[in-house]
């Protein structure tokens, strides 16, 4: 089992070394990967991993080299990654569907809101003066206002009074 540190380390190496196809100092792995630890931090890291079989030196005064198992741990984290981006992506792009269809349907019960309001203004406009309260109230029959007024309870308040 790596550390943080060290699995940050390994990525710096291996990548250094796909680039340069050199083996790879401590030096310049503090360089790459900007590391806030001294020199023989790294060193130690660098030998364990070696222990634990992620990299190889070449011979005694060269840096290191990775091996088959640091390129398929490297492998497989970039792997991980990718998959965790796919997954991000899509939840994302779900979020965003879900909030436009609700943008949507906010605009469609507006635009009922409005289609109600101005059919029964055209409605009520086309009446002529001479048309009485019973007349209108006949022609809007059952139908509501946008304010969800029942337009039969109107009818039938002032059909009562009529009666007087």
């Amino acid at each position: 089992m790596i550390t943080g540190r060290q699995e940050k380390l390994l990525e710096f190496l291996v990548r250094e070394y796909i680039e340069t196809s050199e083996p790879v100092s401590s030096k310049a792995l503090k360089k790459a990967g900007d590391l806030d630890v001294c020199g023989a931090t790294i060193r130690n890291d660098m030998q364990e991993l070696m222990k634990q079989g992620f990299i190889e030196q070449p011979h005694t005064s060269a840096g290191r080299i990775p091996t088959k198992k640091a390129y398929k741990y490297f492998a497989g984290k970039m792997a991980e990654q990718k998959e965790q981006d796919l997954s991000d992506f899509i939840v994302r792009q779900i979020q965003e569907a879900h909030r436009q269809i609700e943008q949507e349907m906010k605009l469609a019960q507006e635009l009922m809101a409005t289609l109600s309001e101005t059919s029964l203004t055209l409605t009520v406009s086309n009446m002529t003066e001479g048309d009485d309260l019973f007349e209108i109230l006949n022609i809007l029959g059952s139908s509501k206002t946008i304010f969800g007024k029942d337009m039969d309870v109107i009818n039938e308040i002032i059909k009562k009074l009529g009666n007087f």
